[in-house]
């Protein structure tokens, strides 16, 4: 890879990373919320896959993590239209992991703060991979 193709792969790990942190925190706080519920309730629990949260974050945690899986893969790719077809996945990906956190946030489970942090690095992302598959067309 070239030092900006290193550059790109280590952003896409790095937005990687924080999803994978942001997963487990989301998950480990709703089971501490339900926990409370029930303490307070006395009732049965709901198990946190069957919770809202915890649906939305797996989709997050999927789309984020295949970012950097489907850019890797197009820096090896074997051929152009190889290169094209994974570059513009990566970028699909990226759409649709900020999709997911504004899910998170309008339904209140990430606070200003994190959905800011994480839609900055996300959307760098994509202003990093549009032009990339926009100068593809043009070839």
């Amino acid at each position: 890879m070239s030092e900006i193709g290193d550059a790109i792969q280590e952003k896409c790990l790095a937005f990687g990373d924080k999803v994978i942190k942001l997963n487990d925190y989301l998950l480990e706080k709703e089971c501490k919320k339900e926990e409370e519920r029930c303490k307070k309730q006395k009732s049965g629990r709901i198990p946190i896959y069957l919770k809202s949260v915890a649906n939305l974050s797996n989709q997050l945690l999927r789309a984020g993590t295949s970012i950097s899986a489907n850019n890797a893969e197009a820096t090896s790719a074997i051929s152009k239209a190889d290169f094209k077809s994974k570059s513009y996945i990566a970028l699909k990906e990226a759409r649709e992991s900020l999709s997911w956190l504004k899910l998170l946030y309008r339904n209140k489970y990430l606070t200003d703060a994190e959905y800011d942090n994480l839609y900055a690095d996300c959307d760098e992302l994509v202003k990093i991979l549009t032009p990339r598959c926009k100068k593809l067309d043009e070839k």
